[in-house]
């Protein structure tokens, strides 16, 4: 294994973060944890809960059911991410920061997913759902510190599209592998949660292996680690309103897109009256169709936003988004739902991309495990806050008859979140930190070096 500190970043900036180029391989290896995380959550969330909890409760009550696990997931999710990307910002460990974590959750990842693949009761899928909300944030918290560590201003949004390709390609894999269980009579979803969890578990080894370590862990000052921990949750970072602004938008434009991922199946039965392995058939069509849309979309919004903006972009994927789901709402069919679909995935290929490359900028970057853990509390509540309207709201408009104007009225409310979402963005600075404060790029000291 390679050294921590067997390279460093080279000059930096005055805002510290690195001027020197990283080769591709490295960008890659980066992201590439990326696609085993989402991997996860793409089966959990795309296919098994949706497919399973339904049965569980009485008819009538699965969305709400949905909504219950997802709520209570999240909130273990809100506190354990920010917690421990704060935390790693001060270890000091011969892995260095980020590592440590990394492995550890990753590990019990695999753990947690044997246990809900075995599980056959509604709460028993509940806690462990949430036990894998707890070691999957235990390790992306500090994960999401790379970026801001390692990558300098002129490849951060290729690495943050890449960061978007391969989480979207996960999300997608995930629900590819997730929807096979479709394929056994009856459905049976116990190997596609142990494939996706031997696949993030690898993906967590190539990053302890080969991802090397950025700067030096912040000096804890003789602070006690609870006080450590208490400093993600410091008011202080109300004062970056640039910040605020931009996880409030990342927030609502996430949730427009879980309204279809987190209940795709249930929309799929209700509005388009398809049954057992139709339906698997028509989620791996639609993950395609998306994967293809995020992949070619994200690397040339990327770089567009280089020349015109990161808002410019952020705000076309925020229509391209409303424009979808507003097909989806009164689309007759499938092949018309279908072009919904892929409408909302170029959006969201454009987002995940640029969005991650506007949040890097606008950080401070000694503390990138903290905002960055901070910021992801959006994406782990938008599949939480879906479900918390999208689930009654099934439920209630379409009655005990299961009827599929529920689900339609699901995606007439998504039209909404996304024009919120391009609302909030309004309120956001895009000029990087480090341009706001006079850039200036100063030699690396034995102190500042890795």
């Amino acid at each position: 294994m390679q050294r921590p500190d067997a390279s460093g970043p080279g000059d930096l900036t005055a805002d510290g973060r690195p001027a020197a180029l990283l080769p591709l391989r490295q960008l890659f290896q980066i992201s590439i944890y990326w696609f085993g995380i989402n991997a996860i959550w793409g089966a959990v969330d795309g296919v098994v809960l949706q497919e399973r909890v339904p049965h569980l409760v009485d008819p009538g009550t699965g969305g709400t059911a949905l909504a219950l696990i997802k709520v209570v997931a999240v909130l273990m999710a809100i506190v354990v991410q920010p917690t421990v990307g704060t935390i790693s910002d001060y270890t000091m460990s011969r892995w260095g920061r980020r590592k440590p974590y990394i492995a550890v959750g990753a590990s019990l990842d695999v753990l947690f997913l044997l246990g809900l693949a075995s599980a056959q009761t509604f709460v028993a899928v509940m806690a462990f759902v949430v036990l894998l909300q707890f070691s999957s944030n235990f390790a992306q918290g500090p994960f999401q510190g790379y970026i801001p560590d390692l990558v300098g201003a002129k490849q951060v949004a290729v690495a943050s599209a890449l960061v978007g390709i391969m989480s979207v390609l996960g999300n997608v894999g995930g629900t590819i592998i997730g929807s096979l269980g479709f394929l056994m009579d009856p459905p049976d979803f116990r190997i596609p949660l142990i494939v996706v969890g031997l696949i993030e578990f690898l993906t967590m080894v190539g990053t302890v292996v080969w991802v090397r370590e950025g700067r030096k862990a912040k000096d804890r000052a003789g602070r006690s680690w609870p006080s450590v921990a208490a400093e993600a949750w410091g008011t202080d970072i109300l004062r970056e309103h640039s910040y605020v602004w931009l996880v409030a938008s990342r927030l609502f434009f996430l949730t427009g897109v879980s309204m279809i991922t987190a209940l795709s199946l249930l929309y799929l039965e209700r509005a388009m009256g398809l049954n057992g392995s139709d339906k698997g058939s028509w989620v791996t069509i639609s993950a395609i169709l998306v994967a293809l849309a995020i992949v070619i979309t994200a690397w040339p919004a990327a770089k567009l936003s280089d020349r015109i903006g990161r808002k410019a972009v952020i705000y076309a994927a925020c229509g391209l988004g409303a424009t979808g789901m507003a097909i989806l709402t009164v689309a007759p069919s499938l092949p018309v739902a279908e072009i919904g679909i892929i409408l909302i995935g170029v959006g969201a290929g454009a987002f995940l991309s640029v969005d991650w490359a506007l949040m890097t900028d606008i950080i401070p970057k000694a503390s990138s495990g903290r905002y960055m853990g901070m910021s992801n509390v959006a994406t782990a509540s938008a599949g939480a806050l879906a479900l918390i309207i999208g689930g009654p709201v099934i439920d209630i408009v379409g009655g005990t008859a299961q009827s599929g104007s529920g689900p339609r009225s699901v995606m007439a409310i998504g039209v909404g979140l996304f024009l919120l979402a391009a609302v909030l963005l309004r309120q956001v600075d895009e000029r990087r930190r480090e341009d706001a404060d006079e850039l200036v790029v100063i030699p690396v000291t034995p102190e500042l070096a890795v």
